[in-house]
This record gives C-alpha cells, sequence and structure tokens, in this order.
C-alpha cells in the first residue's frame, strides 16, 4: 500500500513537531515546511495527501497560503493550526475550504483521529455514488416537483391524471412531510382549472376565530377590527381551485361553511347576509385521522364524505424506500448550486445510512438533512460525518421477540400491528380485521411449511389444525 504523504508546516511550534515523530511513527511520509512559500512549494512538488499548517508561518502567513492551496487543489483536506482562539481566524479558514481549525494545545490522540477521518475521505469518494443530473433533465429546482419512482409513486402519479380534469373534491391524507401539497398542486396544474387561480391556506396556522374570515371574508364592523369589508379566499379563488391544508384542525363552525360550499357553491361574509355565489374546486390535506376525528366529534361526517369522493394516500418516506437515493440525488442537485457548492455524489457509506433511517419527519426532513450536509461538506463528496441527525443514523434494529407460554401476546402484536391498523384507517378500509387475519394466517402457514420442508402432518401438527384445514389454507392463500 503506498505511504501517504503529509505536509507539515511548522513555525517552531513544539506541539507540532511532536505531532511529525508521532506520524512518521505512524508510517506517514511528512515532509517538513518552514514557512508559508515552502509548504506551497512542496504542494506543487510532492502532491501530498494532506496539508497542515501553522496559522502564524512566515513569509507567506498560513490563511494565504491556505487561499492558494485549496484554489489549487479544491478537494485536498488541509488542516489549520492557531496558538490561540480567534473568531475571525476561524471562520476566515473554515470561509476558504479549510478541513478543520485547530487550536493549542491539542491532544496527541484526538488530532490524529481528525488526520485519519481527512485521509479517510479520498478512500469514501472513491466509492462515492455519482449524480446522474441526465436523471432529472425535466425536473424544475424552482417549481413544484414530486420525485419517486416506486410502485406507490406510480399508483399516485396514474391516479392524477384520471381525477385532474374532473371538479370533484379530493381529500389526500398522509403524515407531515410526505409532499401532500405538491400532490394538490399536480392536480391543480393538470386540471382545466389550471389557468386560474390556486390558493393554499393552511387552517391548523390560523387562529380559529380568524380562519372563517379568512376563508369566507367578512363585512365592515362585523366583530371589533372589522374596520372594512373583507373578501375571502373562496371569493377571491372564483373559478380557480383552493387548497385547505390540514383540515382535519378546521373547527366546527368553519366546517359547516366549507360543506355548504361543497353542496352549494354558496356561503355568506362573517357579519353578512347576502349569498354569494362561487365556482371552485376544494382540495384538502390532513396529516390526522379524520375517521377517528368523526368518531371523537371534532370533525363533520357529512363533511369528511363530501372531501372524499377522491381520496389519496401518500405513503410515509419509510415504506419506500427505493425513492430515498434518488430524492438525495434530488436534493443535492438543488441546492449544491444554490449553496455555491462543488460535490459530486454521495459516498455509498452515507446512502446506506440514508436509507435505512425511517424518516420520521419524510420528505421534508431528507431535504433538510441533504441542504444541512451540503453546507457542511469540505470535500467534493458527501460523507456520514456530514449528515446532522447524528445518533438517530443508526439502524433501528427490531428486538427480537421470543415467544413462550408467558409471553403477552396481544400486546406483541400490538406493537407490530399498530402502524399498519393506523394506516388502514387513515385510508377508510373497513375490513380491517379480515386484511390482517388473513396476512398473519398466511404468514404463520407459508413459515412453518418452510420450516418443516413442505411436510403438511408435521405442520398441521405444529399448527394445530387438521390435515384437511391445512390443504384448503394453501389453496386459498396460493402457497
Amino acid at each position: 500500500m503506498k505511504r501517504r504523504t503529509i505536509i507539515l508546516a511548522n513555525n517552531e511550534v513544539e506541539s507540532l513537531k511532536n505531532l511529525k515523530v508521532v506520524l512518521e511513527n505512524q508510517g506517514y511520509h511528512v515532509l517538513q515546511a518552514n514557512d508559508g512559500q515552502e509548504a506551497i512549494d512542496l504542494h506543487e512538488q510532492e502532491k501530498p495527501d494532506l496539508v497542515i499548517l501553522d496559522l502564524s508561518l512566515p513569509k507567506i502567513s498560513g490563511i494565504e497560503a491556505l487561499r492558494i492551496i485549496k484554489k489549487r487543489t479544491p478537494r485536498l483536506p488541509v488542516m489549520v493550526v492557531a496558538n490561540h482562539v480567534s473568531t475571525n481566524s476561524a471562520i476566515e479558514t473554515m470561509k476558504l475550504g479549510a478541513y478543520d481549525y485547530i487550536t493549542q494545545p491539542f491532544e496527541i490522540p484526538k488530532m490524529l483521529d481528525i488526520i485519519n477521518t481527512a485521509l479517510a475521505m479520498d478512500s469514501e469518494a472513491e466509492r462515492r455514488i455519482a449524480i446522474n443530473p441526465g436523471t432529472f433533465a425535466h425536473a424544475s429546482f424552482e417549481a413544484d416537483t414530486i420525485i419517486g419512482n416506486s410502485r406507490e409513486m406510480l399508483e399516485i402519479y396514474k391516479m392524477i391524471g384520471q381525477v385532474a380534469q374532473s371538479d370533484a373534491p379530493v381529500l389526500i391524507q398522509g403524515e407531515s412531510g410526505t409532499g401532500k401539497e405538491l400532490i394538490a398542486r399536480a392536480i391543480y396544474h393538470h386540471s382545466l382549472r389550471s389557468n386560474k387561480q390556486f390558493l393554499a391556506i393552511n387552517c391548523a396556522a390560523i387562529p380559529e376565530q380568524l380562519l372563517e374570515s379568512e376563508l369566507f371574508g367578512h363585512e365592515k364592523g362585523s366583530f371589533t377590527g372589522a374596520l372594512n369589508r373583507k373578501v375571502g379566499k373562496f371569493e377571491q379563488c372564483n373559478g380557480g381551485t383552493i387548497f385547505l391544508d390540514e383540515i382535519g384542525d378546521m373547527a366546527l363552525s368553519a366546517q359547516s361553511k366549507v360543506l355548504r360550499v361543497l353542496q352549494d357553491q354558496v356561503f355568506e361574509r362573517v357579519g353578512g347576509h347576502e349569498s354569494i355565489k362561487v365556482d371552485v374546486r376544494v382540495i384538502a390535506a390532513t396529516n390526522k385521522s379524520l375517521v377517528q376525528a368523526v368518531k371523537e366529534g371534532t370533525f363533520r361526517v357529512d363533511l369528511f364524505y363530501r372531501l372524499k369522493v377522491i381520496s389519496f394516500y401518500l405513503p410515509p418516506l419509510r415504506e419506500r424506500p427505493e425513492d430515498i437515493a434518488l430524492l438525495a440525488d434530488y436534493f443535492l442537485l438543488k441546492y449544491r448550486h444554490k449553496l455555491k457548492k462543488e460535490i459530486n455524489g454521495i459516498a455509498h457509506s452515507t446512502m446506506m445510512l440514508l436509507t435505512q433511517y425511517h424518516w420520521p419527519g419524510n420528505i421534508r426532513e431528507l431535504e433538510n438533512v441533504i441542504q444541512s450536509a451540503i453546507v457542511l461538506c469540505k470535500g467534493d463528496v458527501i460523507l456520514p460525518e456530514h449528515l446532522p441527525i447524528g445518533e438517530m443514523m443508526e439502524k433501528k434494529k427490531h428486538p427480537t421477540v421470543c415467544i413462550d407460554q408467558g409471553d403477552d401476546y396481544a400486546k406483541m402484536f400490538e406493537d407490530m400491528l399498530t402502524p399498519s391498523i393506523d394506516r388502514l384507517i387513515d385510508q377508510g378500509v373497513e375490513d380491517i380485521a379480515t386484511r390482517l387475519t388473513d396476512g398473519l394466517e398466511r404468514a404463520m402457514i407459508k413459515r412453518t411449511l418452510e420450516r418443516v420442508n413442505n411436510n403438511q402432518v408435521k405442520a398441521s401438527k405444529l399448527l394445530g389444525i387438521s390435515r384437511n384445514t391445512l390443504r384448503s389454507k394453501i389453496e386459498k392463500f396460493g402457497l
């Protein structure tokens, strides 16, 4: 294996002299430079793997040497060592692309860790996943773009095409950060109303007492502070599409007015008596279970069924992990230009962490993580150390379930099935028991047959059912 070369530019600092001895003992080829110009010359001649610069170098300062070296070889990791903490020098060196800013006194073991990590960047870079800009040739980084090649997203694309030109209300359900507004805008852009207004209102962000006025307007003097007549969003959006985000948080009084608009396309302003006729398509979204809200009396059942003429369910990112790499590349292309960073890809080890993480914040969280990683990245490849989610990035390991007579089966199945039950409820599925019990029964029979090499006599005995029953189950489930 080729010895790694390190240039150590040192202005008679004792700790750096000691570091040179330790690095040589570790097998590194260390070249000594006594001033900034010598460091620059050695860099040109030797093509080192790492440069360590004393900030107080003579002839050419450490900062100026850093500027020149990084301009010539942007990917080369360069560390700067300062005699004391200086806010300005720390900021300036990091702006110029320094890999790290170290102050004295430093601990040799920690310094070695930083050096080894910096040198490992090249190894990771060789295993990077390069971005193919052609993948997003038709995607706009400014406009609303839906990204995803998974089977779930393909079904959503097909459904958008089927329903876009209808005027029927649409209900979009899914966790926060899954892209519900993007789906709403896609429906609008492909509709016959695309040349009219699209207005988005976050029902959860507007105080309850102001939401009705925001949506339907108010007359002068209708309440304290109503100094003039106000035209509401429904009236402004006449002929277009209105998107009611987080409709599950809407007060019952406002719900009744929305219901009337859906039924008759008519409403009155707050404090008014004149009926106003409008032609508006309503698209609503929520991250709550409206079925549960109806049961709790916080959401009108008649409004629920009016909205649910066309229903979309957006799966969380953890349920379509094959889209994570595509989304990560998209956000990398989007933000590297905005942030003026020359980053060419994501290391394999980084991508593994991204695909293993459960993404509770969904696509919005992934976008923030990639944006943050681009800011923190010191080379041209995003490494695991650039990810800001720390310990959360470790793949969650599911505890092994050991079944014996003392186990609480109900608790075990509750933990396992809760996500599936919640999802089915959000989708409005009404035969949950049949779906889950059939799935559980099929899995038990399939696994038991596998363990006994398809010996049906043994399998029926282990399962506690007759052989005829087992045969009928095998036929039913296509095993």
